[in-house]
């Protein structure tokens, strides 16, 4: 048996789904039985009927589906694999700033850690953000947190002054705006796509808004041939197998490669897959006090959306 055929024959015996986000490695993307953004990974991990639950993400998706699968094995492949955004908020902090804002309700981005949720009202994902916004009065007092620059991209649509968390994404944040320029007028014909935790200047710049499934929703649906992408590179594997015939050039982030890699996305791999399920190790244990406050946010989230 080939690595491949080991982890689908563990799969099979022990009731496993890997589920996977697009950022993933395309080998990774391609063995995995659902591939999708946080919010269709949400819902994927609450409505599956496996026992185990291998997360081919990071560490607060793996949460996530533990969250709201209790009773279920959750691993994930590489108990290293952290986000940047999540880690850019922390506990006391944001619980200090909450405390300075006591009538605000708290709309939280999926992207933070388990005991960030409990101190949410609502959890959102860059797909759905806007129309969870949109579920509380005009009048509402609100904190977004914790990406400022999703924050700042929906106060801006929806005409909000929410209170913004000031925390980023270091592969989004990171991107250059010289290079989007640059680009851009090397490539005349092609659109440029930016998913919303990128900086302000470059969403105004951009043709496209939008998270990474409604970024491929539009590369399928629009006629133009070539697109200029901003966000992380994994996209790019499930665009090309969406649109074979068409060009897709990503912005690369500041290190030397043609790329725009998330160090964390990219941990993953086949045999550290193999090692789940077959030693069941990095298994995402969550004290129960915390599951239960986390979920109601996150359901809360699933039922708006």
């Amino acid at each position: 048996m080939n690595i491949v055929d080991k982890i689908n024959d563990l799969k099979k015996r022990k009731n496993a789904v890997i589920l996977a986000h697009y950022y993933q490695r395309p080998e990774i993307q391609d063995i995995a039985d659902f591939v999708e953004d946080s919010l269709g990974l949400s819902r994927k991990a609450s409505n599956t009927n496996a026992d185990v639950i291998i997360f081919a993400g990071v560490r607060f998706m793996a949460e996530t589906a533990k969250i709201l699968n209790p009773a279920k094995r959750v691993f994930i492949p590489d108990i290293n694999a952290g986000c940047s955004l999540a880690d850019s908020c922390k506990y006391d902090d944001f619980k200090a700033f909450k405390e300075k804002y006591p009538d605000h309700k708290v709309i939280t981005y999926i992207n933070c850690n388990a005991d960030i949720k409990t101190l949410s009202d609502v959890i959102c994902t860059s797909g759905n953000a806007i129309s969870i916004v949109n579920s509380f009065p005009e009048s509402e007092k609100l904190i977004f947190a914790p990406d400022k620059n999703l924050g700042w991209y929906i106060n801006n649509i929806t005409g909000r002054n929410m209170v913004l968390w000031d925390g980023s994404c270091e592969v989004h944040d990171t991107i250059k705006t010289e290079e989007i320029v640059k680009l851009k007028n090397g490539n005349p014909d092609a659109k440029l796509l930016a998913h919303p935790e990128c900086k302000q200047v470059i969403l105004e710049l951009a043709d496209f808004v939008g998270s990474t499934t409604k970024m491929l929703d539009f590369t399928v649906k629009d006629n133009s041939k070539r697109y200029i992408i901003a966000t992380e590179t994994g996209i790019l594997h499930k665009m090309r197998l969406a649109s074979p015939e068409k060009e897709f050039i990503i912005v690369p982030g500041e290190k030397t490669c043609n790329c725009n890699d998330c160090e964390y996305m990219k941990l993953t791999t086949f045999e550290k897959i193999l090692d789940c399920l077959e030693n069941e190790t990095n298994e995402i244990i969550l004290p129960e006090d915390i599951v239960e406050k986390a979920k109601e946010p996150i359901i809360k989230m699933l039922t708006l959306s």
